[in-house]
């Protein structure tokens, strides 16, 4: 493994830090993560048309739509917004999941009515997969789109649906041949949130944030239209993307360790920095410089003519979600109680409470550990 970078990826980097560091960072930007709240959309709406424009948006997508960026490229990009603490994107399910999904399955004319408004900013999608009996275990979801004269009329209930309350256009998963189980007879729709017989009921997290929501189908109305894909092959254009978000997991470490820096600053001289909390820092701290240097194994695999992405990456999924909570609980023991009253650390307390939620999003540890067990180990099931 050659971590060092090609000449082609040191002048990427270096356009890239030139741009940011000319570029107007609009009032209210910070980094959100995957999913923004309410008040981030504007600001973020900005900067979205800003990368479009100087052409750093939708990196990873084939070219005209995208840059087409190799792997290494790609981290080279999350560790440089990550140290300036700027999102990547406006919407991860927008960029990484639904545009990804419309240019390998998408009609003609799908692509070219829906994709450019997404790379701008102008649309922003929502995944409307996991249910209330099927988050981990999708292929048991209960949503049905039955047949209706062209269409098809959808009734159910969607939840954990991050940023629904403003999202524009959905991700649908629904059963199109309710005598089929499982992973057969499902279809994947492009939605338009607007269409009626759709509520959204946003989720209030521990955190107070409510990027979440539960969606309710009642009879509302899908088209040939809508389709993506063939009737009947929603898991496979479903899945067909969902594997690649596992790829960029890594550069969590580089948010991590740009907190775990600011946390050891902020106690130095304090009286809270001592024996105990070093040594804790520093356990915390190897391990998250072990995620960054697995996933750049990985890039450099990738980038080498290797598997682009496969089970290993749960990998980086298990350990990053986990090390956000131990991260968290450093800062809360650290600050002794301070956090939870002190306006100075409203930020380690988002931080903290926002941590639970990371081993379950994305497929829980228990899932990952069973991947790794089974694909990656060969371990019976």
């Amino acid at each position: 493994m050659d971590l060092r970078l090609t000449a082609d990826e040191a002048r990427f980097r270096d356009e890239l830090c030139t741009w940011l560091d000319r570029a107007e960072v609009p009032d209210g930007l910070r980094d959100f993560g995957s999913t923004p709240t309410a008040d981030d959309v504007e600001p973020a709406r900005l900067w979205q048309r800003q990368l479009a424009d100087a052409g750093w948006a939708a990196l990873s997508w084939p070219a005209p739509h995208g840059r087409g960026a190799s792997p290494a490229e790609q981290a080279i990009f999350a560790e440089e917004m990550a140290r300036r603490n700027l999102p990547r994107q406006l919407s991860f399910v927008t960029i990484e999941l639904a545009g990804p999904i419309l240019l390998r399955h998408g009609r003609p004319e799908q692509v070219d009515t829906m994709v450019a408004p997404m790379v701008r900013g102008e649309t922003i999608w929502c995944q409307l997969f996991s249910e209330p009996s099927a988050g981990s275990d999708l292929a048991s979801l209960r949503t049905v789109a039955a047949p209706d004269g062209d269409g098809w009329l959808v009734n159910g209930q969607k939840i954990w649906t991050s940023g629904a309350h403003y999202a524009d256009c959905g991700l649908l998963l629904a059963r199109t041949d309710p005598s089929l189980q499982r992973h057969r007879g499902l279809s994947c729709f492009a939605l338009p949130m607007d269409r009626p017989g759709i509520e959204v009921r946003p989720i209030r997290q521990l955190d107070g944030e409510d990027k979440f929501n539960e969606v309710y189908l009642t009879d509302v109305r899908v088209t040939s239209e809508d389709l993506l894909g063939a009737t009947g092959d929603g898991w496979k254009v479903g899945l067909s993307v969902l594997g690649s978000e596992r790829r960029m997991l890594g550069s969590v470490a580089i948010g991590l360790k740009n907190e775990l820096w600011r946390l050891r600053e902020q106690l130095e001289g304090s009286g809270r920095d001592d024996a105990l909390f070093r040594d804790r820092w520093v356990a915390v701290y190897t391990r998250v410089e072990l995620l960054r240097w697995t996933w750049f194994r990985f890039l450099s695999e990738a980038g080498a003519g290797g598997s682009d992405i496969d089970s290993r990456t749960s990998v980086l999924k298990l350990v990053s979600s986990e090390l956000q909570q131990e991260v968290g609980r450093l800062a809360r023991d650290a600050h002794r109680g301070a956090w939870a009253l002190d306006p100075q650390h409203q930020g380690w307390r988002q931080s903290f409470l926002g941590s639970h939620g990371a081993t379950i999003a994305g497929g829980t540890s228990e899932i990952q550990r069973n991947i790794l067990g089974e694909r990656v180990l060969g371990l019976p099931r």
